[in-house]
């Protein structure tokens, strides 16, 4: 069993510790998100991509919790193509942003899945 390096390689969310995923695997992931109904939605950072502490030490409070939506949630969407076609565009405009997908249960109203799709090139 190893120990997490203390300053070593950086961790970020669910999947981070994978290889950098496909454009098929991506669209896999995808489509597991629009089978359990959940919308689809794109958010980057430009200076972290993980949680971190700089504002405040308080117990539960982390900057870098909340990131930038890329346009709206994809309410309607069925198709993971279409997805991934944003997240291209996402890329093309912030070349060196962390890019997240993220799913919605628009019922229960909370997040439900939430991986890294694409880092900036060195990460």
């Amino acid at each position: 069993m190893k120990v997490w390096p203390p300053l070593g390689l950086k961790k970020y969310e669910t999947l981070s510790y994978l290889p950098p995923l496909s454009e098929a695997q991506l669209g896999k992931e995808v489509d597991y998100l629009l089978r359990n109904k959940w919308v689809p939605c794109l958010e980057f950072e430009l200076e972290h991509g993980f949680v971190y502490r700089e504002n405040n030490r308080s117990p539960g409070y982390y900057d870098g919790r909340y990131w930038t939506m890329w346009k709206l949630p994809m309410f309607g969407c069925t198709d993971s193509a279409q997805v991934l076609k944003e997240l291209n565009e996402c890329k093309k405009e912030y070349p060196q942003a962390w890019i997240r997908i993220i799913g919605f249960d628009n019922v229960r109203q909370v997040q439900c899945i939430s991986f890294i799709a694409s880092k900036p090139d060195g990460y």
